[in-house]
């Protein structure tokens, strides 16, 4: 007698959280996890975690940590006169283009020739919905959508690409794990850049919000009720951890480190967490990618 039942293919993701500077910690983790040869069927980032994740798919160990440490004072990459100058706090011209383009070129190459699939998360600020692109060639449109799921509101112009214009994947969606599950992968890591039990708090500044934002209400409106989103996202996340189908690493607690922090110091000591974080489950997650 012949089964009718066919065995689920197994699709191996890695899904990575934003959080600006909180995102060193992502990167020890995947550096770790590419110096012990882990790889995954498909990515996913936001905002930072794209943004920095898109090293994973490029194979380049080290490039974000190295490129934040000797950049980070540099008024070109993220100042107040920047944001004066250009309307971004993170000058879009030297972060997405000097920057991979020269001084610490991003290998498009193996990109592109990497049959892992990566995609992004973007805030369309027509509707306050999250939108997602996958990236083929890392250049071009693929950089612009990196740009765009990394532009802070208030602090960053929304970007135009594909058709949309464009904010942090973060307002819409902090942790693209439902995504990921969507399109069919079901043995995930999930790299968090909160510890465990963290919550965001109702903001107080929501009338202030409508004011900053009011040429975009929908993305005013999603900013409003992203506690809600966050918090609804780590309890699917701890579920999902708790049956197994997903591994978690996070931080053993708060990182402690601004948003825009610009000491390379407080940046390699939350690389360094990140790193140790990864090291600490390493024979655990190899174990889970391989059942």
């Amino acid at each position: 007698m012949t089964s009718t039942n066919t065995e689920k293919k197994i699709k191996r993701g890695l899904i990575m959280e934003g959080g600006a500077m909180r995102g060193m910690f992502t990167c020890g983790v995947i550096d770790v996890l590419m110096e012990n040869n882990i790889d995954f069927d498909g990515a996913a980032g936001i905002s930072a975690g794209a943004a920095f994740g898109c090293n994973f798919k490029s194979k380049q160990i080290g490039r974000a940590i190295r490129y934040n440490k000797k950049y980070s004072k540099d008024p070109r990459f993220c100042s107040f006169s920047s944001l004066m100058k250009t309307g971004d706090l993170y000058g879009a011209d030297f972060c997405y283009h000097e920057i991979p383009e020269k001084l610490d070129p991003f290998d498009q190459k193996t990109f592109e020739k990497n049959p892992l699939e990566f995609y992004i998360g973007a805030t369309n600020v027509v509707t306050g919905k999250c939108v997602y692109h996958k990236c083929m060639k890392g250049k071009g449109t693929d950089i612009k959508w990196m740009q765009a799921s990394a532009s802070m509101p208030i602090v960053s112009k929304p970007v135009k690409v594909s058709g949309y214009t464009l904010l942090d994947g973060g307002i819409t969606d902090s942790v693209p794990f439902k995504h990921m599950e969507d399109l069919g992968y079901n043995r995930n890591l999930i790299i968090l850049t909160q510890p465990e039990g963290y919550r965001k708090k109702k903001g107080k500044s929501v009338a202030l919000l409508k004011v900053a934002l009011r040429k975009y209400p929908k993305v005013a409106e999603a900013l409003a009720k992203r506690p809600d989103m966050y918090n609804h996202q780590m309890e699917e996340i701890k579920k999902r951890e708790i049956e197994g189908t997903s591994f978690v690493i996070r931080p053993s607690k708060a990182l402690g480190i601004s948003r825009t922090e610009s000491d390379p110091k407080e940046l390699e000591r939350v690389y360094q967490e990140g790193r140790k974080e990864a090291e600490k489950t390493l024979e655990d997650l190899k174990r889970f990618l391989e059942k």
